[in-house]
């Protein structure tokens, strides 16, 4: 079966997550794709460790996990399903631009030694533009949730 036509996928390791999004250290916020159903839905996880770049400045005597970082996690988590459900990866003729947040809430720090595990749904794609709902949870709990709208163009 084709990527587009709603087959699971197995998990993907992190060399098959390089393969879709252009990120690398220290901005790469996925680190394992757990199940992916392209035009429906994706789960994926970040394990989070005490040697995250952010961590000596982001409250160093509590160390917190940013929020907007926990967004771009899912946004990358998003791309990775948007580029499974178009059945193709990233070149250099487009950008996959992150183009909006709505509806954020952030209900549980995250710190090191937890792993925040992204449920990524689809909720629309016209012309281009994608629009998901997102949940990252830690120990079932959840951590944040948005909506969260890319957009595929050209590079200039």
């Amino acid at each position: 079966m084709s990527e587009a036509s709603g087959a699971v996928d197995s998990r993907l390791d992190i060399h098959q997550i390089l393969e879709y999004l252009p990120h690398r250290y220290p901005i790469l916020l996925v680190d394992r794709v757990l199940e992916v159903i392209p035009g429906e839905r994706i789960t994926s996880l970040k394990n989070v460790s005490m040697n995250e770049p952010f961590f000596p400045g982001h409250y160093p005597h509590h160390p917190v996990m940013p929020g907007v970082l926990v967004i771009e996690a899912m946004a990358q988590t998003a791309a990775i399903l948007a580029f499974k459900t178009m059945g193709n990866k990233p070149d250099d003729k487009s950008v996959y631009y992150f183009v909006g947040i709505d509806n954020a809430r952030f209900k549980k720090p995250v710190g090191p030694g937890d792993q925040l595990i992204i449920d990524v749904a689809l909720n629309a794609n016209k012309r281009g533009i994608w629009k998901f709902s997102a949940t990252a949870k830690v120990d079932g709990q959840v951590a944040a949730e948005a909506d969260i709208i890319c957009a595929v163009r050209p590079t200039p």
